[in-house]
């Protein structure tokens, strides 16, 4: 592969069709244009290449070739319940490694293997074979994972680890997440917060459960397990059921859903109740994108692209440094306050009939 050219201000300007000045402003974050020309101009020098002298220093500091003679392949390995993430990760992979020429593929693990099937399959696969390979989250079964940490390969676990692996893991903070989510509906008078979620799938989920209930103990606030919507969905159809008469129950003024997929069942059944959000129950819902009707919720911003783009640096860093001691990155969102949510307080909520 031939060492490739720097990429300079006119390169991007020339790409994008914009001036060198109007580059050089976007970059340095000066004001004078729309953010979404901005975005055009960040995304088009990190496609290219481009790095200011600080990004090159910084970047020869940690050993990694801003402008590398070799393309190195590398895996995002995923099972089916990885694919709510894998069109974001894979963007932010894209993102980062189309700035050094390397190159990022999806890797789809079969659903039944048995864990005696599984080393063949690898080997069969190719993927021992990779340069680097990106786990998803979601692996199941979980004993894929377990197949995948054993592999003699540089690897970056897009999750939370588990206790005693010895792996570089990158993922979105979902404990400040619902942290943020707790916070904004005690600013907002609320009290009666119920939590819906499923917390024994994923490690994330299971986390987000613990935060919620350590920010509630902050604010003197008691949980009941009994009053959330938290074991597991074995029967779809029954969890549904069993929610409506826990919210007819329980009739709290807000409801923090944190995982993506029961967004939308929960307020969908705040419809079937006759009860309107927020006037009537405050949501806040933890989306991987909101969409819909639901693309003005309150929630707090996952940045699941920019996961993939950390966890690219954090892969090279790797590969760079193999002696050095392994990190744990937690990235931090934001917090969209959407339409969602209204001020509430003790005796506010709704109060049916049962």
């Amino acid at each position: 592969m031939p060492v490739r050219k720097p990429v300079t201000l006119k390169s991007i300007a020339d790409e994008t069709g914009l001036t060198v000045q109007t580059v050089s402003k976007a970059l340095k974050g000066k004001p004078g244009m729309s953010e979404a020309t901005r975005q055009f101009i960040v995304r088009t020098a990190e496609k290219l290449g481009y790095y200011t002298r600080d990004q090159i220093r910084s970047l020869r500091l940690e050993r990694i070739a801003p402008y590398p003679a070799e393309r190195l392949r590398f895996l995002l390995v995923q099972t089916a319940e990885s694919v709510a993430y894998n069109r974001l990760l894979l963007q932010g992979l894209q993102d980062r490694f189309d700035a050094f020429g390397h190159q990022i593929e999806l890797l789809m693990l079969p659903p039944k293997n048995n864990q005696g099937q599984m080393a063949a399959w690898i080997e069969d696969s190719g993927m021992a074979y990779a340069d680097g390979i990106f786990i998803a989250p979601s692996i199941v079964p979980a004993a894929w994972e377990t197949a995948l940490f054993g592999l003699n390969r540089p690897k970056i676990l897009l999750n939370f680890p588990p206790p005693g692996v010895k792996i570089d893991s990158v993922i979105w903070d979902v404990y400040e997440a619902a942290f943020q989510a707790v916070a904004y509906l005690r600013k907002l008078g609320h009290e009666r917060i119920m939590y819906v979620g499923d917390i024994h799938l994923q490690r994330g989920f299971i986390l987000r459960w613990q935060a919620y209930c350590h920010a509630m103990n902050l604010n003197g606030l008691a949980v009941d397990p009994a009053e959330h919507s938290i074991r597991e969905r074995d029967a779809r159809k029954q969890w549904r059921a069993e929610l409506k008469e826990l919210l007819l129950r329980v009739a709290p003024s807000a409801v923090i859903c944190g995982v993506d997929n029961e967004v939308a069942v929960v307020y969908e059944l705040c419809g079937e109740l006759g009860l309107r959000v927020p006037e009537d129950m405050s949501l806040v819902g933890f989306l991987n994108e909101p969409s819909g009707e639901l693309a003005s919720c309150t929630r707090p911003i996952l940045p699941i692209r920019e996961t993939g783009y950390r966890a690219a640096d954090r892969m090279l860093w790797r590969m760079a440094n193999p002696t050095l001691p392994f990190e744990h990155i937690r990235i931090q969102g934001d917090f969209y306050e959407g339409d969602t949510t209204s001020a509430g307080g003790p005796a506010s909520g709704f109060r049916p009939e049962i």
